[in-house]
């Protein structure tokens, strides 16, 4: 559980992180120079996105093999209780799973549904 929050936050850190490479793009510009205002935007929301999934995923995979391998082990110790011990694996791998899935919303979001693109872009 620890793991997945963890997740979580690391996937928000990425968010907000990408939101500082956002706010660089505000500088003021010189005479005769090119505006590439919206070339950072994208590129920090390509990047978030990412961080996002990447970061998601990193957490679910470990997660999920630990889960497998205890409940192979936990089976084998104990075969009359193998319908009671899956059914939680199973709970379990789809709550682990559920973590990687709110990545990768969070990176469809960042990518296709930015609420900042509608205010920078006009």
């Amino acid at each position: 559980m620890r793991k997945a929050i963890a997740s979580v936050i690391y996937s928000g850190v990425g968010f907000c992180l990408s939101l500082l490479f956002v706010s660089s793009a505000f500088a003021q510009e010189t005479a005769g120079s090119v505006d590439y205002t919206h070339a950072i935007i994208i590129g920090a929301c390509v990047i978030s996105a990412g961080l996002a999934i990447a970061l998601g995923a990193l957490a679910v995979g470990p997660a999920m093999g630990k889960a497998t391998a205890d409940t192979t082990t936990a089976i084998s110790r104990n075969p009359e209780a193998h319908g009671k011990i899956l059914l939680a694996m199973v709970v379990g791998m789809a709550m682990t799973e559920s973590i990687c899935i709110y990545a990768l919303v969070i990176s469809l979001v960042t990518l296709y549904a930015n609420p900042l693109l509608k205010y920078i872009f006009g």
